[in-house]
């Protein structure tokens, strides 16, 4: 059997962070994801998608993530229910996420957060370096016959 989803949006709104009573982390936000067809009126429909993240990913999440920002989240679905102070069974569904990718920088004006990956508050090991390895990217490769492993 297999759960496995994942998305890449935009999220709707600052992560929400909170603690268990045990003192683990669980953050809370929503992505809005673009379905891949527009409806009748030639308009994009979305999809606006709960995820849950737990410990120190949550915590990272809420340091690094905020609303408007492009995130790729990894995950399985989740589906539980509860029943609310009126007596009503409510249903939730949600993906529980083990793996968030940071697509946009918080300072995405700046050339060298951009290329980072991440928001110039996070620590990175080559500070004042940028290494792209893309570069030379388009230029011809001198490669010789005995290179090739065919």
């Amino acid at each position: 059997m297999l759960n496995r989803v994942i998305l890449i949006g935009r999220l709707t709104r600052d992560p929400e962070m909170r603690y268990t009573p045990a003192g683990v982390a669980v953050a809370q936000f929503a992505l809005a994801v673009d379905r891949p067809y527009s409806n009748a009126q030639k308009e994009k429909e979305v999809d606006y998608i709960n995820i849950v993240v737990w410990r120190q990913l949550a915590e990272l999440c809420a340091q690094y993530l905020r609303k408007g920002r492009l995130a790729a989240v990894e995950g399985r679905l989740q589906i539980r229910h509860y029943d609310n102070n009126e007596g009503k069974r409510v249903y939730v569904t949600e993906v529980v996420a083990d793996n968030v990718r940071f697509l946009e920088s918080a300072n995405a004006g700046n050339r060298e957060d951009a290329a980072g990956g991440f928001p110039s508050s996070a620590p990175r090991a080559n500070a004042g370096k940028v290494n792209d390895p893309f570069e030379d990217d388009g230029k011809p490769i001198d490669l010789s016959d005995d290179d090739l492993p065919f």
